[in-house]
């Protein structure tokens, strides 16, 4: 008896598509609040002189499916019939096992004949040769509309600048803004001018500043829980912090560490691509040495770490901030910082219960959510993320958004009690050739700006306060 059939695809199809039944996307896979990558993609698929096959890609848990379910419920909303509208999950062993041509051939011959259908691909990286159909697709069905998502965007990436070149738009769905957290779980707007955001408040008097800190305070509280549990969606609105974590390793973690990579990348031994981003973990936000990662996990060569580093990017588990060149000195050594994708990522793996009161762990949390924002924000406006490390006592900067033809801006993360910054530290010393020099500090009252030698200023921003305005700003 054959393992797959058309009837047994179309079973799993119409199970996927209850609209073309009902005429509605279920309330339940929508949810009320729309993510700044929806709005993205909504406006690349309204763009009919451009066409475009959108791809949303992110970790798992962070709401690329829950996206599709909102534009395909906004498409019915505009009077679009339910049967052109069909979802297929890659992820389904039964449609992981099929070719991407006998799922269509299905759909069409049994439920839409016409070529003007929206293609709603979840997982589609899990697809044989996948690069090569929707190539195929875009070439020859001119009236067909895709929309597709994945977990491993590098394979992504390199689909897109190989088959891809001006078919597709890639769309990174980062895991949630510490605004976004604030949003979903329901607090109110603040009443914050649209023209309020972290550079601006550089040139505000210190009494605006204190009017929007005032404002800011009602979000203060819920910065703690963001840090350990708010970067996905579903979790954030769990009234169970630690059944959150649990299934964070189950779903974010041990799914994607036991089965998507080594199904991707033929891993053939997952336990130590497990102990590398454990090590990871341990060391988010600081400067990593390939070599030094392999002698600490004895039998672990170089080569792999590279790759299993890589492959774990892919994945979007992780971000790899690389050093940056400013004032004609010279990049020492160039290694590698590396950031958990989310620190609530990490505190479930770590499973630390101390970590809100051990200064040092809250540091690297703060500064690893810092760059999170930044590189998020940032990473379609032709900047480049990294750091800075040079000069004779290897001073560093936390973070460096560099800009062609544009000073760069520098973040200096300094999450304690007392935050000085003294007149040699990298970020003074370099702040006249910056457009902008920011010192994210603890304390609510920690704001201001803070003069420089040369009279070069910088500003002083409490950590909540810089988050939630970076994505208002976004918003």
């Amino acid at each position: 008896m054959a393992l797959i059939t058309k009837e047994g695809i179309l079973k799993v199809l119409t199970a996927f598509n209850p609209w073309w039944k009902t005429g509605a996307v279920h309330p339940g896979f929508t949810k009320q609040y729309h993510r700044f990558a929806y709005y993205e993609a909504m406006k690349r698929l309204e763009q009919s002189d451009l066409k475009r096959t959108v791809v949303l890609t992110g970790a798992r848990r962070v709401g690329k499916t829950t996206i599709q379910y909102q534009m395909m419920e906004t498409l019915l909303e505009k009077g679009i019939s339910p049967q052109r509208i069909v979802f297929i999950s890659m992820d389904h062993p039964m449609l992981k096992l099929s070719s991407l041509n006998e799922i269509l051939d299905c759909y069409h011959e049994n439920v839409y004949a016409n070529q003007d259908a929206y293609y709603f691909f979840d997982e589609i990286q899990y697809a044989a040769d996948w690069d090569r159909w929707l190539k195929t697709i875009y070439d020859m069905q001119p009236e067909t509309t895709m929309i597709a998502t994945g977990s491993a965007s590098p394979a992504l990436i390199k689909g897109s600048t190989e088959s891809g070149v001006g078919r597709w738009s890639i769309i990174q769905v980062p895991t949630l803004s510490f605004h976004e957290y604030c949003t979903l779980i329901g607090i109110k707007d603040l009443g914050l001018d649209a023209a309020v955001h972290p550079t601006a408040f550089a040139s505000m008097t210190q009494q605006q500043r204190t009017e929007v800190m005032i404002k800011l305070s009602a979000v203060q509280n819920h910065f703690n829980r963001y840090l350990q549990v708010g970067g996905f969606p579903e979790l954030a609105i769990s009234n169970n912090d630690l059944m959150a974590q649990q299934i964070m390793r189950e779903d974010v973690v041990d799914k994607v560490l036991k089965r998507d990579l080594p199904s991707l990348y033929n891993i053939r031994n997952a336990t130590e691509l497990e102990r590398i981003f454990l090590y990871l973990c341990n060391v988010s936000s600081e400067i990593v040495s390939i070599e030094a990662i392999a002698k600490e996990l004895n039998g672990v060569s170089r080569p792999t770490v590279e790759n299993y580093i890589q492959y774990l990017e892919s994945a979007n588990l992780i971000y790899i901030s690389q050093p940056v060149a400013m004032a004609g000195r010279k990049v020492l050594k160039a290694r590698p910082k590396i950031y958990i994708a989310d620190a609530a990522i990490r505190n479930a793996v770590l499973m630390d219960d101390s970590v809100l009161t051990n200064p040092v762990e809250m540091g690297k949390m703060v500064e690893t959510a810092v760059y999170k924002h930044i590189a998020a924000f940032y990473y379609q406006k032709a900047a480049r993320v990294g750091y800075y490390r040079g000069g004779n006592k290897g001073k560093e900067i936390d973070i460096v958004v560099e800009y062609p033809n544009i000073k760069n801006i520098l973040i200096e993360v300094k999450y304690r009690e007392q935050a000085p910054i003294s007149d040699n530290d990298a970020i003074c010393e370099l702040c006249s050739e910056s457009s902008a020099a920011i010192v994210v500090t603890k304390r609510a009252d920690d704001y201001g700006i803070h003069y420089a030698p040369g009279g070069k200023e910088l500003l002083r921003i409490p950590a909540f306060a810089f988050l939630y305005l970076l994505g208002h700003l976004e918003g």
